[in-house]
């Protein structure tokens, strides 16, 4: 990668660049550049890790930030069969209700696409957290309880389906492939902000949202709830009521104010989904079944349209995080994974030491699941248990049993003059 191609990489992370570098005619010419900022994303993942080991504090978590990118991966799979629905349903719009044709090498209508763009998103962020439906996709962004690089790729797998509306109007007068180019930046753009390594930025703090501003916006704490919602500028929550400052002396404890207490991918997609569908089993009239589908999640009848800020538990410090195996195990965890696949590959291609690795992987997997008995008897059922260490055992000792008798055989073999074989 040239030094040029590495400095716009980086520089599209914070949307310091120019009309002239991102503006396409053609939609098809529109690079993607979610997808090419990957490489960006870990870099900086690592340079945040190594601010806080110099500054000797806690590390971010493996079992946290493992979730947080199984969360974001999922949230992709759509966009490797479809276009991305908030593209398929403006491309759509424009074509027959384009009322003005503007110029797509404008640098005009490159900072109005900047702006439109990060309007919309403004009422697309209020939404998914005023509206209970909306908000049981956009939940899963917030379930973290840490707050940092990693959190940020913490993505719902299904806002999108919600978020396309908001885009509509732009679509009036805004060429695609420029709203293509801005809601890539946009979103890039909320990468860097998900950090506490970052304090003030003076005087930006009145125009930009910045990592003060958005650490407000995903705290628990009272003062915190449903603020900040900008994704580029502050300057909407400043206009419609929403900004709140960072309070220096108080410190913020994220997540969900009801955490989920999981790893599993899963549940932090669909929990509150779940709990929608749990609450309309006992509504008593339609009219209370639209509130809890279209009012705040706080919400309950007799209530304000976003619940009462009472309801919001308050925060005790230190804050007690959510972890349920320590980082060494998880650690170990993952080396099994990798492990687990490599023998996969080594049986496809009748290696000769696969029937040894398989057997080594099953005695590691019985040796971790006695270690961990005792936290995984709390979540899952106890025959559930018993039956996959019975599997791995039979297991180890069946692939045993193969790699000894082929290494007999094949030591055999080699006894044997080749005039007899």
């Amino acid at each position: 990668m040239s030094n040029s191609a590495l400095s716009l990489g980086y520089r599209r992370l914070f949307y310091l660049v120019l009309p002239n570098e991102t503006s396409y005619e053609k939609l098809e010419d529109v690079p993607g550049y979610v997808e090419q900022a990957f490489p960006f994303f870990v870099s900086l993942i690592i340079i945040e890790c190594l601010i806080l080991f110099l500054q000797g504090r806690p590390l971010p978590r493996a079992n946290d930030g493992m979730s947080s990118l199984s969360a974001g991966l999922v949230s992709l799979l759509h966009s490797l069969v479809f276009r991305p629905v908030e593209l398929s349903a403006f491309v759509w719009a424009y074509h027959h209700f384009n009322i003005i044709t503007l110029p797509w090498n404008s640098p005009y209508t490159w900072c109005l696409t900047l702006t439109g763009v990060d309007f919309a998103y403004y009422w697309v962020h209020r939404f998914g957290h005023e509206v209970n439906i909306i908000w049981a996709s956009h939940q899963t962004h917030h379930s973290s309880q840490d707050y940092n690089f990693t959190t940020a790729l913490r993505q719902s797998a299904f806002q999108k389906y919600f978020s396309w509306v908001f885009y509509m109007p732009l679509a009036l007068f805004l060429p695609p492939s420029i709203f293509l180019v801005h809601i890539q930046l946009n979103l890039l753009y909320q990468f860097w902000v998900h950090t506490e390594v970052v304090k003030s930025l003076g005087f930006l703090e009145y125009i930009i949202c910045t990592p003060s501003h958005h650490r407000v916006h995903h705290g628990r704490n009272q003062y915190c709830i449903d603020k900040n919602y900008g994704g580029v500028l502050i300057i909407w929550d400043r206009i419609f009521g929403t900004f709140e400052a960072e309070r220096p002396n108080e410190e913020i404890a994220y997540g969900l104010v009801h955490s989920l207490n999981s790893w599993s991918l899963l549940y932090t997609q669909f929990c509150h989904l779940k709990y929608i569908l749990s609450r309309l089993t006992e509504v008593k009239s339609v009219f209370e079944g639209l509130g809890v589908l279209f009012k705040g999640p706080g919400w309950a009848p007799g209530k304000p349209r976003l619940g009462l800020p009472e309801d919001i538990p308050q925060v005790e410090c230190p804050v007690e995080k959510y972890n349920r195996l320590s980082v060494f195990m998880i650690y170990i965890g993952l080396v099994f994974i990798v492990v687990s696949l490599t023998s996969f590959g080594a049986q496809y291609d009748n290696r000769w030491y696969a029937g040894w690795l398989e057997c080594a992987r099953c005695s590691a997997a019985l040796l971790y699941l006695w270690i961990t008995w005792s936290q995984l008897y709390l979540v899952y059922p106890s025959m559930a248990l018993q039956t996959v260490l019975v599997l791995y055992l039979v297991s180890a000792i069946a692939w045993g049993v193969v790699s000894i008798t082929q290494a007999a055989h094949k030591s055999l073999r080699g006894n044997i003059p080749k005039k007899y074989l």
